[in-house]
């Protein structure tokens, strides 16, 4: 045999490694992913709140999931919400955003990386919004940014607290310019949901980055974060080519930006319910104590005008 030969069948067994290999779907599809000790079976992660017990790592899950630990299982309502004609511009590289689309919503069963949920917290009505990251990067278009406006009126409408739990890579390239307009678009409606004096609570989830945190993420009454999440606008190499100086190993992480200000406290998933609750609690009490007040301010200045009257 020459070396030709060994050659190529040295590169056929090669091939039949590879052929081996598991395709990503298989791997999506299967009962096991990796944390930090190697594979662990989802079915425990799940029972932990997917949440690896050795290192903490708060794994990404879906709006579903999310509304299931925060609401409990089946004890909230998914509100439909508007959807604006797809692939606006015709969008086409190596494949067509429409099929970019029908895989996304084969892949995590959502119309739109946007869910807007309604239900109670020890008592209190809320409704909800979350980003699957699993739909396209968690990207912002024109069907997430109406889901995100429209969980603000429903808020209005019903008189509730809004929270928002934002991820995602900020606004999707395939909309260009109607992707960055509802930047404008959702901060202005969280600005309405103020004016009712309404309180709106986000809690930062892993990634969280780009024209999400620019808008309406990072606009909430109180900031809370799940532990160790990025939170970021550019990305770190970006920054730290820019700068020249050597950036801090936990740089744009959710305990990192919480030192700096920008988040007021990052509390682990199994108690974000019961923190969030607990500040709404105290929220809505000042809301009510405040319209107390101004409604018998009012009655006392209708009284006062009456008796000049007569």
């Amino acid at each position: 045999m020459n070396w030709l030969t060994k050659a190529l069948n040295f590169g056929e067994k090669i091939k039949k490694v590879f052929k081996k290999r598991p395709t990503k779907e298989e791997i999506e599809n299967s009962d096991w992913t990796s944390c930090c000790k190697g594979p662990v079976l989802k079915k425990d992660l799940q029972e932990n709140l997917w949440v690896c017990n050795s290192c903490g790592k708060h794994h990404r899950i879906g709006c579903r999931q999310r509304f299931d630990i925060f609401f409990g299982k089946n004890a909230y309502e998914i509100i439909d919400t508007p959807t604006p004609a797809e692939d606006p511009l015709n969008w086409n590289d190596t494949k067509s955003y429409k099929d970019r689309l029908k895989e996304a919503r084969k892949k995590t069963e959502q119309n739109c990386a946007v869910m807007i949920a309604r239900g109670k917290i020890n008592g209190i009505d809320i409704t909800a919004g979350a980003i699957n990251f699993d739909f396209i990067g968690g990207s912002i278009g024109a069907a997430e940014g109406e889901a995100i406006i429209y969980g603000v009126q429903h808020a209005i409408d019903n008189q509730t607290p809004y929270v928002f739990f934002p991820c995602g890579g900020g606004q999707r390239m395939f909309e260009s310019p109607i992707a960055l307009a509802n930047m404008t678009r959702t901060t202005l409606a969280i600005n309405e949901l103020k004016k009712n004096n309404l309180p709106y609570i986000v809690c930062f989830t892993d990634p969280t980055a780009g024209g999400i945190t620019a808008s309406f993420a990072m606009l909430g009454d109180i900031h809370f974060a799940e532990p160790g999440c990025m939170i970021a606008f550019a990305g770190k190499r970006v920054i730290q080519a820019t700068v020249k100086e050597e950036l801090s190993p936990d740089f744009q992480t959710a305990e990192f930006v919480e030192k700096h200000g920008f988040v007021d406290k990052v509390i682990p998933r199994k108690d974000l319910k019961e923190q969030i609750s607990l500040i709404l609690s105290i929220l809505l009490k000042k809301n009510s104590e405040v319209h107390s007040e101004i409604s018998n301010e009012t009655s006392e200045n209708i009284e006062t005008l009456t008796k000049a009257a007569s």
